[in-house]
């Protein structure tokens, strides 16, 4: 995608804070001192069997996008492609019901929307969300001495396709759905609360594509602790077993020669750190004591690594 929008024409509204330039999870338009609007939309397939539940992953993960630019949420726009043909309608409903739950729970409201037929489901939301001008975290503000705090696991990826391919188990299912379902809400406001210096959400890109991300447009280099990274139960083992999907070798392949990998790392851990990601957590880089106040309030968020100094925006894996 990045190929493509490069070639479009660069805005100069001065109004627009945050755009295309820094590929940052959200756009950002002031509208005046106190207020900047802050707009996002993610749809894709469904990704676990249960449409309730779809629903819920599917809302948790456009909510993301506002909370990594340290923004609350205000309103949504339900995004619905659906085959009325082949399907019955009590599945669509349900997926809604999912998606409004979430949206409830964010302390945002639902608006209305838009449905088109399609031969495959799918399922998003277009967010409104609002934040302070002066408070707005991008992926453009780590600096050296940050640490870098992972707020959830990765390894949805591998999941979903050993679940597609009849390997997984019901408690990887379970985990998976319930780390995807589960709100970044908390870890932005609290990352909001102690101004930290730079946010992204970790989603199609992999934790290594949107690391470089940050990476890049805070013009740094960072170091990531291969140990250090949460990964769900039993996701090594499917990677292990090649349960590898495609969109991981996609990005390895995007990021040769921006990321070095020591040789000390297995395949394994590797193909993982590669692995797209959907409704993933929170990437907070933050000075040491903003670190710890962090986790004091957030003790399931990990250390992974840290900001080592002004660059030309590489990631080296230890």
């Amino acid at each position: 995608m990045s190929q493509v929008l490069r070639h479009l024409p660069k805005e100069d509204d001065p109004n627009l804070l945050v755009g295309l330039e820094t590929a940052d999870d959200a756009a950002v338009y002031y509208l005046n001192e106190e207020t900047a609007l802050v707009q996002t939309v993610d749809f894709f397939t469904p990704i676990v069997d249960d449409p309730y539940i779809f629903g819920q992953i599917a809302a948790a993960n456009a909510l993301s996008d506002i909370y990594a630019m340290g923004a609350k949420p205000l309103t949504a726009l339900n995004i619905v492609a659906f085959p009325t043909c082949s399907l019955p309608l009590n599945i669509l409903e349900e997926i809604l019901k999912g998606g409004a739950e979430k949206i409830k729970e964010a302390g945002a409201v639902i608006v209305g929307g838009h449905t088109i037929q399609d031969d495959e489901p799918k399922y998003g939301l277009s967010l409104l969300g609002t934040v302070h001008p002066k408070q707005i975290i991008s992926n453009a503000g780590a600096q050296p001495g940050d640490y870098l705090i992972l707020t959830k696991p990765i390894g949805t990826g591998v999941i979903a396709t050993a679940l597609k391919g009849g390997l997984a188990s019901e408690i990887a299912k379970q985990k998976a759905a319930s780390t995807m379902a589960e709100l970044n809400k908390k870890a932005g406001e609290i990352m909001q609360k102690l101004h930290a210096h730079a946010c992204t959400d970790i989603t199609g890109f992999g934790f290594l594509g949107h690391s470089w991300e940050m990476a890049s447009a805070s013009n740094v280099m960072i170091e990531i602790e291969s140990t250090s990274i949460p990964i769900l139960a039993e996701a090594k083992e499917y990677a292990s077993l090649g349960m590898i999907p495609a969109g991981a070798y996609q990005n390895k392949e995007y990021l040769q020669g921006k990321i070095e990998i020591d040789v000390s790392v297995s395949p394994v851990i590797s193909d993982l750190l590669f692995d797209p990601q959907t409704s993933g957590g929170l990437l907070i880089a933050l000075a040491p004591q903003q670190c710890s106040d962090f986790l004091a309030s957030f003790p399931q968020g990990e250390v992974v690594g840290r900001v080592t100094s002004k660059g030309e925006g590489k990631i080296k894996v230890l």
